[in-house]
């Protein structure tokens, strides 16, 4: 300790002090003094510590050197959460409003290493352009990756089957019906426009839903149609959507083809006809509540969804005001293999938030295992195959994000309001960390216990 400006032990003795103890003691101590300070930051000394108490191996640095930008990306509106698509590309998103309730969300394929000079050069593709009905909008994306399949996730049927709570609609399906050109589409508008004003429209419409009409008719045939299914190897996009109301309440998935995942190529949908404005859905998955959670098993073939549930035979009659949402929080899992909800929703967490507010809630999934936030103050996990809640974890406040690690799946850290985040283990890792090891015998004593 200093006194006088002097101090008392050197600091490669304190360095070794360090050494037995704890992270959290190490952390105490280094509030003591400026040099117990200094000590408690060395890297080496934190190398370490994670390598006794997390297993994480000595070369593994801290903290990167520095951090250098190699892109900007434009995401309109904030709150539109892109992903990663490949190693060397993300994905953003861009809202343009074409009415008062009527929109299209345009999904961007972006260069991470802008580093190019020339001109000629794409760092940036339109993907897909989708149209939004009734106030809806595109915001969370993530990435399934369908080559992963070959080793699926055991998942057994306990009980037997639940009748499904949720509708998937196939969009993609071969089908003899061909999309209605514009020439019949424009003549579909004027006849609807035509018995507007002769009166034979009953009940009146209001304007809200003159608009969306509007727009239904007006993409008809303007729309992109599915692509057919590619082979082995494809990715999916998948995003929170909706039809009815603002608040996110259908699951979209659009299946990414090979030549889609380069900017190279035409610039911004050049490749796509003057008649094809839109781009159509593969797949649907409507959970007849607001969607505050999604999260892919490792493997990618199951999808974990968070929802509050709509009041059973609900019908939104305005979009702006959705049904009331059930404070019960449904998890539940969709297998985008055979595009089917399988195995019941898991339930035990809870949250409060009205519908104007509500607000995401993450989850995630491990080999065995998924978690997720609430906002009754706790994280919860679940045994994957058996749907056992197996843990309560207390916080002070809303806990808004889990996430297991990587390395270790009975590890989890959950994100709370109350401006903490806890490190928990399961007791059987903490058992098997706290077992006494057999200390290995020295080369003395086995030399004496041979020469008897």
């Amino acid at each position: 300790m200093d006194e006088g400006g002097t101090p008392l032990l050197p600091d490669s003795l304190v360095y070794q002090i360090f050494l037995s103890l704890g992270p959290a003691d190490v952390l105490a101590a280094g509030l003591v003094c400026r040099q117990w300070q200094a000590v408690s930051r060395d890297e080496f000394l934190w190398r370490e510590q994670f390598y006794r108490y997390y297993q994480v191996a000595r070369d593994v640095p801290r903290h990167p050197d520095t951090f250098a930008l190699l892109s900007r990306v434009r995401n309109k509106p904030y709150d539109v959460f892109g992903c990663w698509l490949t190693e060397t590309s993300l994905i953003s998103g861009n809202l343009h409003r074409i009415g008062d309730i009527t929109s299209c969300s345009v999904l961007w394929l972006n260069n991470a290493f802008q580093d190019v000079e020339s001109e000629n050069v794409n760092v940036v593709k339109r993907l897909f352009k989708i149209q939004n009905l009734n106030a809806s909008t595109i915001r969370t994306v993530m990435v399934a990756d369908c080559s992963r399949f070959d080793s699926p996730d055991l998942l057994l049927d306990v009980g037997g089957p639940a009748a499904p709570s949720c509708q998937v609609f196939d969009l993609g399906s071969d089908g003899d019906d061909e999309a209605p050109a514009p020439a019949r589409a424009k003549e579909g508008l004027r006849r609807f426009l035509d018995d507007i004003l002769d009166g034979r429209v009953q009940p009146p419409l209001s304007e809200n839903a003159l608009e969306t009409r509007v727009a239904e008719l007006l993409a008809q045939g303007r729309t992109r149609p599915p692509e057919p299914v590619a082979g082995g190897g494809r990715k999916y996009l998948v995003f929170t959507t909706g039809c009815l109301t603002y608040s996110p309440h259908q699951i979209g998935i659009k299946q990414i083809l090979p030549h889609q995942m380069t900017t190279a190529g035409p610039v911004l949908g050049e490749e796509r006809g003057a008649d094809e404005f839109f781009d159509s859905l593969d797949h649907v998955i409507d959970v007849h509540g607001h969607v505050i959670g999604m999260g892919l098993s490792p493997d990618h073939r199951y999808l974990y969804v968070n929802s509050r549930s709509w009041p059973s035979g609900a019908v939104v009659a305005d979009p702006m005001q959705p049904p009331p949402i059930a404070e019960e929080i449904d998890l539940h899992v969709f297998d985008l293999k055979t595009m089917r909800e399988v195995k019941r929703a898991l339930r035990a967490h809870r949250a409060y938030t009205p519908n104007d507010e509500c607000f995401f809630i993450f989850l995630d999934v491990s080999r065995d295992f998924v978690a997720s936030g609430a906002e009754d103050r706790h994280g919860y996990i679940w045994d994957r195959h058996y749907n056992i809640c197996l843990a309560k974890l207390r916080h002070e406040d809303v806990v808004n994000s889990v996430a297991f690690s990587p390395r270790e799946q009975e590890l989890l850290l959950t994100a709370s309001d109350d401006a903490t985040i806890k490190a928990w283990r399961s007791p059987h890792t903490v058992r098997a960390l706290q077992a006494p090891r057999p200390r290995p015998r020295s080369f003395f004593s086995w030399f004496a216990s041979q020469r008897r």
